[in-house]
């Protein structure tokens, strides 16, 4: 059995899953808490935000977020390649920062922009 608090509403349910029942959930108020009890037991997500340096701009750094889940033991890697990242300003919201992180599939995109000086 492992116990979860929902973070799909405001509401913060209590789950428990139980994984030896075909990861049965209980303690749900609503189906999004089925989904995310079963996927946070089986296979873990999270999107990571960070900042990555940015040279020749008007600001040195640059917001960024993974474009969706990583698996959630692949955090700490992710964050040493996103530390070593630096962009040429300027930057614009959508570019690529990291294409495909880790072999995930998943891009790292900019979020904020910032000017050429």
């Amino acid at each position: 059995m492992k116990n979860f608090i929902c973070i799909m509403c405001p509401k913060g349910c209590h789950l428990t899953v139980n994984e030896s029942n075909d990861y049965q959930v209980s303690g749900h108020s609503c189906n999004k808490g089925v989904k995310y009890g079963k996927a946070e037991a089986t296979h873990p997500v999270r999107v990571v935000t960070s900042t990555v340096a940015v040279y020749d701009g008007h600001s040195r750094l640059c917001s960024v977020k993974t474009a969706d889940g990583i698996p959630k033991n692949s955090v700490l890697k992710a964050m040493k390649e996103i530390n070593n990242v630096q962009l040429k300003a300027p930057v614009q919201i959508g570019d690529i920062a990291i294409e495909n992180l880790l072999g995930t599939g998943v891009d790292v995109i900019v979020t904020s922009e910032v000017q050429a000086s």
